[in-house]
């Protein structure tokens, strides 16, 4: 009787878990689509303050994961950015002294960043880095780091480039200063079976940047791959190969609607996808649990968001996710 009594319970409790978790699901389902929060906590201010450039499309999706992101945890978005460090921590001074409850910051120019975000801390405000400065955010006090590691993602770049028979690489860093962007030619050159050198461009001026690429190809036919590190360099950087008339494969970071038709067209030979969107949604869904439950990911270690190398068999399975600017 006791074995029966207790099966008994034991099912009762397993379909009243399971009709709350549905209901639960299902009410979060119905906020969703009426553009309403998912959750009932304090309409808290969060505000991610980045490195990026006027028109860079990497951090549109950044963007729109926290958004996303923002809409469902009821939280009043800010975003702000400048490619500047020192105009970048002035931003982040700027949310510190508006009071806002957490921040998300970008650490590729860290010496920049240092002491703003140190300053955050202190005043009690919750701070989690995204995309870069991986190797500083621990210990400027952030709660974690969301995005790759910029090295390892570099190893897989120099790994597929030996896979597939190259032999000279150009690494082409369009932004003075970025850290990331070095860690990521650093990485490739170790493990490439070939030579590798950096070409540093004006990422602000894309006129100078193909005729820099092509200038490069020019003087050294023997180079037959050139790296971009972000997805709109990637276009520029073809068009020097074609001006040039190089036989060069033309890679890329990142993707955006054009890399994923160069990759169909094989005007580019793959891509290498951190998948921004996870950066952005992720970095204030980790803020909302901290502030709700004092949750916190990683155990002192970065959340990786990638490195994954996409080719043109991937373009297809992609495209209706970067149509949508979330991949």
């Amino acid at each position: 009787m006791g074995a029966v009594l207790a099966a008994a319970l034991a099912a009762s409790l397993a379909g009243c878990s399971s009709t709350g978790g549905k209901r639960a699901a299902d009410e979060r389902a119905k906020a969703a689509a009426a553009g309403r929060p998912a959750v009932s906590t304090p309409r808290w201010t969060f505000a991610m303050v980045t490195h990026a450039g006027d028109g860079d499309t990497f951090w549109d999706i950044v963007q729109k994961g926290a958004q996303e992101a923002a809409a469902k945890d009821n939280i009043n978005f800010v975003y702000s950015h400048d490619d500047q460090g020192q105009a970048q921590a002035q931003l982040v001074q700027n949310a510190i002294d508006q009071r806002v409850d957490g921040i998300i910051v970008s650490l590729a120019k860290p010496e920049a960043l240092k002491d703003v975000v140190g300053k955050a801390v202190k005043a009690g405000i919750p701070v989690v880095t995204v995309n870069s400065g991986a190797d500083r955010s621990k210990a400027y006090g952030a709660l974690t780091h969301i995005g790759q590691d910029e090295e390892i993602a570099g190893e897989a770049v120099g790994t597929e480039l030996t896979r597939r028979g190259r032999t000279k690489a150009v690494c082409v860093l369009h932004e003075s200063g970025n850290v990331g962007h070095e860690q990521r030619c650093a990485g490739a050159k170790k493990t490439f079976g070939g030579t590798l050198e950096n070409l540093y461009v004006e990422g602000t001026n894309m006129p100078s940047v193909q005729a820099a690429i092509q200038a490069k190809l020019q003087a050294d036919p023997a180079v037959d791959a050139v790296l971009t590190l972000g997805a709109p360099f990637a276009a520029t950087a073809a068009k020097a190969k074609d001006t040039a008339g190089s036989k060069a494969e033309i890679d890329t970071f990142d993707l955006n609607p054009a890399v994923l038709q160069g990759l169909k067209s094989d005007q580019l030979g793959f891509a290498v996808d951190q998948q921004p969107y996870l950066q952005g949604y992720e970095a204030v869904d980790l803020l909302w649990l901290y502030r709700y439950n004092a949750n916190t990911l990683g155990g002192g270690r970065p959340v990786l968001t990638g490195p994954q190398i996409v080719t043109k068999d991937d373009a297809d399975a992609l495209a209706d996710y970067i149509k949508r600017v979330t991949r």
